[in-house]
C-alpha cells in the first residue's frame, strides 16, 4: 500500500515537469526541421546562383530561396509586425525584418537568407546556452524537497511538504532531504547542510535540536515534529528569495534598458541616412550599393548581445552566491556588494556568538551573592535576551531548580538599558549603567571588566553579574578578509558598555567602535556613517547583524545584511542579503562573487560595443557585407552568453573551497589566543 502510494505521489511530482520537457522537445524538433530544410535550400540557391541571377530564369531564384527565407524568417517578421501594431517599433526583430526586407527588394536574396538562417541558428544556440546556464542555476537551488513521509495513527504515508500540519511528526531516512522546519524527537545522525550554508562540514542532528528543510540527512532515521508550515520554511524563504531576485535590476541592467530604447532608433536613422544622403550629395552613386551598406549596418547594431547575456551574468552570480549559502535579493545589491567602503557589524550574535555565561557575581550594600543572582533570575524570568538567559541558567546551575515565576510581577522591559520587576515585593532594577544612572541608583562601579548586569533591589544597589560573551571562529578572519578585500572601514556598533566594546575592537584590529547604544541611536550612527562614504566611485555601506534590534539598522544600510540564526525573521524580511550561516566571514564571499560578476558583465559590454562598433564603421565604407554583420551580431551574441556563463563557475572547484577552508582555519587558529575573552 505504501509503495503504491508513493508511486502516486511521484507521478504526480513529475507531471509538470514532463510537461515542459515535451513542449521543449516539440519546439527543438521543429527549430532544427526549419534550419535543415532551410540551409539546404540555400545551398541549392548558392550553388546555382549565377545561373539564374541575371537570365530570364531569375524567377527560379526565388522560388528556391523565398521558401527558406520564410522557413526561418517568418518567426521574426511576425513578432517584428506585432511589435510594431503595439507601439514598439524600435526591436532586434525589427531591425532583422528591415535588413533582410531590404536586401530582397534589393535582389541580394543569398544573403537575405544566409542573414536569417545564422540569426536563427546563433538564437538556437543561444536559447540552449541561456537554458543551460538557468538549469545549472535550478540545479543549484534544487534543495526543494519533494515529499514528506507522514507518520499518522502507526502508518507512514508520502505527501507533499504542503500538506504537513504545525506539530505533526515525520520520519526522515538516511539520504532523504527534511521537508520542513522542525525538532528532532528521536534518532541521532549527521545533517548534509552544503545546499543550505555551502559548507560541506556534517551537522550532528539529536533528540532536541533542530533541523531545517532542505538538509539531507546522513545514517540515521530521523523522527521530527514540524514547528513550521512548508511555506514559512527555510527551503521555501530561499526559493522565494532567489526567485524574486530578478526584478532588482543591476545598475548595468537598467542602463542598457534605458540605453536600447535611444540606441535602435539612432541606428535606424543613421541606416536611413545612409542609404540616401550619398546619392543626394554626391553625383553616379549607385543607390542600391548604400542601401546595402545600410542594411549591413541594421544587422551589425542588434544589441542582442547585451539584452541577453548581462541579466544572464548577474543571474549567474547570484546562483553562484546561492550555492555559498548567499542569498542576495537583486542584482543592484549584488552591484552594491562589489562597491564596499564601509562595513558596520552589530557585536552581540554577529562578531560574537551571544551565548552568554555568568563569570562572577560582586555583591554591595549588605546583600549576599545568593540573594543578588536568585534576585536577578527571578526579575528576567520572561525575557528572551540572551543575557537574561545566561543569568537564569547561573541559577538552574547553582540551585538545581528554575527561578520562582509566582514571584514576579509588574514585568517591565526597557528596550537597551535592562528590566523593572517586583519581585517578591521588592522593586527589583536588572540592566546597564545607564538604567542605574536614570533611576538615580547611587553604585560604586560604573565601568565593569566584561559585560556588566547591574542590579538594584528597592533602590539601593545590591551588586553586578559580569556576564561573559564569546568571539565567532572565524571573526577574525571576516576583518583581515575584508581589509584584504580593500574596504576601507570596519566598525562595531554595540548596546554593550564601553569597556566590553573596547575589548572585542581591539581583538579584531577594527577602525572604530560605538558602545551603549540604543537600537534607535544604530540607526543614527549608521546614517552619520553613511554620510561619510566618498561619493566617487560609488562607494556604499553594509550593516550586518541578526536580531530583531538590528532590522532598523539594516534596513537604513546600502548593503543590508542579516544571518539566518533564531530569532532572526525580522532582520531577514528587512535585509538585501542573508545568510543562511551564522558566520561573518560570508561577506567576503559575497564580496568576491560581486567583484567576480561586475568584472564578467564589464568585459560583455566592452566585447558587444566594441566589435559592433569596429564593423558598423567597416561595414559604411563598404569593407564588411552581411556575412561579416552575421558575425557581429550573432557571432557576439553567442561569445557574451558563454562568457555570461562563467559566473556560474565561480568557486566550483571543490579543492579550492578546501584550501580556502583550510586557509582560515590556519588565520583562526594563528589568533586563537585572543577568540576568548572574559
Amino acid at each position: 500500500m505504501e509503495q503504491k502510494t508513493e508511486r502516486r505521489a511521484n507521478t504526480e511530482l513529475r507531471e509538470d515537469t514532463e510537461d515542459t520537457g515535451r513542449e521543449d522537445a516539440e519546439d527543438t524538433e521543429n527549430i532544427h526541421f526549419s534550419i535543415v530544410i532551410s540551409g539546404v535550400l540555400l545551398a541549392l540557391g548558392l550553388l546555382f546562383n549565377s545561373q539564374l541571377h541575371d537570365t530570364p530564369y531569375s524567377w527560379a531564384e526565388y522560388a528556391v530561396l523565398l521558401p527558406a527565407y520564410l522557413l526561418v524568417g517568418w518567426k521574426v517578421l511576425c513578432t517584428a509586425a506585432k511589435n510594431v501594431a503595439a507601439g514598439r517599433v524600435f526591436g532586434e526583430s525589427f531591425l532583422m525584418s528591415v535588413a533582410t526586407l531590404g536586401a530582397v527588394a534589393i535582389h541580394q536574396l543569398p544573403e537575405a537568407v544566409s542573414v536569417m538562417l545564422f540569426y536563427e541558428v546563433g538564437e538556437y544556440l543561444q536559447e540552449r546556452a541561456v537554458n543551460r546556464s538557468r538549469r545549472s542555476i535550478a540545479a543549484l537551488l534544487d534543495i526543494r524537497p519533494q515529499y514528506a513521509n507522514l507518520a499518522v495513527g502507526g502508518e507512514i504515508r508520502r505527501v507533499r511538504p504542503e500538506e504537513v500540519q504545525t506539530g505533526q511528526t515525520i520520519i526522515v531516512r538516511p539520504g532523504e532531504k527534511v521537508p520542513l522546519d522542525g525538532e528532532v524527537v528521536s534518532g541521532v545522525s549527521f545533517m548534509d547542510t552544503s545546499a543550505l550554508t555551502g559548507e560541506s562540514v556534517p551537522r550532528k542532528a539529536e533528540a532536541g535540536g533542530t533541523v531545517l528543510a532542505g538538509m539531507i540527512n546522513g545514517e540515521g532515521v530521523l523522527t521530527i515534529k514540524a514547528t513550521k508550515p512548508f511555506a514559512e520554511s527555510s527551503v521555501a524563504r530561499i526559493l522565494d528569495l532567489v526567485e524574486g531576485a530578478a526584478a532588482h535590476k543591476a545598475r548595468t541592467e537598467q542602463f542598457i534598458t534605458r540605453f536600447s530604447q535611444y540606441y535602435t532608433p539612432v541606428v535606424v536613422t543613421a541606416a536611413l541616412g545612409l542609404a540616401i544622403i550619398p546619392s543626394l550629395v554626391v553625383e553616379r552613386v549607385v543607390f542600391a550599393k548604400w542601401v546595402y551598406r545600410a542594411l549591413v549596418l541594421l544587422v551589425i547594431s542588434c544589441p542582442c548581445a547585451l539584452v541577453v547575456s548581462i541579466p544572464l551574468g548577474y543571474f549567474g552570480g547570484i546562483g553562484a552566491a546561492s550555492r555559498h549559502g548567499i542569498l542576495v535579493k537583486g542584482a543592484n545589491f549584488l552591484d552594491a556588494l562589489g562597491k564596499l567602503h564601509t562595513v558596520v557589524f552589530d557585536k552581540t550574535g554577529t562578531l560574537t556568538k551571544g551565548v552568554f555565561r555568568v563569570t562572577a557575581i560582586v555583591s554591595y550594600n549588605g546583600f549576599k551573592k545568593e540573594e543578588l543572582l536568585a534576585t536577578a533570575a527571578a526579575a528576567e524570568v520572561h525575557s528572551n535576551h540572551p543575557i537574561a538567559r545566561s543569568i537564569r541558567e547561573a541559577y538552574r546551575e547553582t540551585y538545581g531548580k528554575e527561578p520562582f515565576q509566582d514571584i514576579t510581577s509588574d514585568y517591565r522591559e526597557m528596550p537597551g538599558r535592562g528590566i523593572s520587576a517586583t519581585v517578591d515585593g521588592k522593586r527589583v532594577l536588572v540592566g546597564n549603567d545607564r538604567l542605574m544612572h536614570e533611576e538615580g541608583i547611587e553604585h560604586e562601579v560604573c565601568r565593569i571588566e566584561g559585560s556588566g548586569v547591574h542590579v538594584a533591589i528597592n533602590g539601593v544597589f545590591a551588586g553586578y553579574i559580569v556576564i561573559s560573551d564569546e568571539l565567532r571562529t572565524d571573526a577574525v578572519s571576516a576583518v583581515n578578509r575584508l581589509k584584504r578585500l580593500g574596504v576601507k572601514r570596519v566598525v562595531m556598533l554595540t548596546g554593550d558598555e564601553e569597556e566590553a566594546a573596547r575589548r572585542v575592537a581591539r581583538t579584531l584590529a577594527l577602525d572604530a567602535y560605538f558602545a551603549e547604544l540604543l537600537p534607535e541611536e544604530k540607526v543614527t550612527k549608521v546614517q552619520e556613517l553613511k554620510a561619510t562614504v566618498p561619493d566617487n566611485g560609488g562607494g556604499t555601506l553594509a550593516f550586518l547583524g541578526d536580531g530583531i534590534n538590528d532590522a532598523p539598522a539594516i534596513s537604513i544600510a546600502d548593503v543590508g545584511v542579516a544571518m539566518a540564526g533564531p530569532g532572526s525573521d525580522a532582520a531577514i524580511e528587512a535585509a538585501d542579503v542573508v545568510f543562511m550561516e551564522e558566520a561573518p566571514s560570508k561577506l567576503a564571499v559575497a564580496i568576491q562573487v560581486a567583484r567576480y560578476t561586475e568584472g564578467i558583465v564589464k568585459q560583455n559590454v566592452a566585447l558587444a560595443l566594441g566589435v559592433k562598433a569596429f564593423f558598423a564603421f567597416l561595414g559604411a565604407f563598404g569593407l564588411a557585407g552581411m556575412w561579416e554583420a552575421v558575425f557581429a551580431d550573432v557571432g557576439v551574441a553567442l561569445a557574451a552568453v558563454f562568457n555570461a556563463t562563467r559566473t556560474l563557475r565561480f568557486g566550483g572547484n571543490e579543492s579550492r573551497r578546501r584550501q580556502a577552508t583550510v586557509a582560515t582555519t590556519s588565520e583562526y587558529r594563528a589568533n586563537e589566543a585572543v577568540h576568548r575573552f572574559e
